[in-house]
């Protein structure tokens, strides 16, 4: 199918257009920019710089996606970009910056990602496939979030921070410490409040992996022993369950960050 494009729309030369992309009224397509297969970028958004969307990604009016980092000083030296993965929809006023080139140039978001309307992603963050932020989640610079995270309105997650998968943000939450995969946190600063049963439930695990993980969860948090002597308790209790292994290995994989832990 053709491409239309609203005669008030810039796109600019070298700009990158797959089969079935429209772009709308006063929007704006810079010329490093690829586009896929059916995007849809509605009226007055911006899509800017080494960006790359993947097919079926919709971007909403006021969204701005692939200007600089606010990094002070910022130089860039053509590596700075952005990758966006198919079928990802971007709601209004949302704002996505590229990477820094110091740390590899690369912001990227995954596939049926939901980014409501005004979430700001900070450079070098990686988001994962089928995550949802509600309105107003903020990500600070060289946040990881792994698959199907979801974050409620107006949470806030400071840099370096790493958010494993299949966790719970509740909304307002100030995030500045780690998320193990499977935990749900709420607060001001944020605490592990336990694990997210409901979106596990929801994703068809097993009966035996959420009583399982509840298990070995009070094993890794109760008040006897050391965090380290809990570990290897829960992991010579739970071994053969692959979910808690990937918590426990999210936890080794480095040992200078902190973890949210329960109050």
């Amino acid at each position: 199918m053709s491409v239309e494009i609203h005669p008030t729309a810039i796109v600019e030369d070298g700009a990158q257009l797959g089969e079935d992309v429209s772009v709308g009224a006063f929007a704006f397509v810079g010329a490093q920019t690829t586009l896929g297969d059916g995007c849809r970028i509605h009226q007055r958004a911006t899509v800017t710089g080494l960006t790359e969307l993947g097919s079926e990604v919709e971007v909403f009016p006021g969204a701005v996606i692939g200007t600089a980092p606010q990094i002070l000083g910022f130089k860039d030296d053509g590596t700075s970009r952005i990758t966006i993965g198919k079928q990802t929809v971007i709601r209004e006023h949302v704002t996505i910056h590229g990477g820094s080139p110091a740390h590899g140039g690369l912001t990227s978001v995954g596939d049926n990602c939901l980014m409501m309307v005004g979430a700001h992603i900070a450079h070098d963050c990686h988001v994962g496939d089928k995550c949802v932020f509600a309105n107003n989640v903020a990500l600070g610079g060289h946040i990881v979030v792994g698959d199907q995270v979801w974050m409620g309105g107006l949470a806030a997650v400071h840099q370096f921070c790493r958010i494993g998968r299949h966790a719970f943000v509740g909304g307002g939450a100030i995030v500045v410490a780690d998320i193990i995969p499977y935990g749900s946190v709420i607060g001001n600063h944020a605490h592990l409040a336990g694990l997210n049963i409901v979106g596990m439930k929801r994703r068809g695990f097993s009966r035996q992996t959420i009583h399982d993980l509840r298990a070995a969860y009070r094993m890794l948090f109760a008040k006897e022993g050391t965090f380290s002597e809990r570990v290897a308790d829960a992991e010579e209790s739970y071994g053969d369950c692959p979910e808690l292994v990937e918590i426990i290995e999210f936890i080794r994989a480095s040992k200078s960050r902190s973890l949210c832990l329960p109050e």
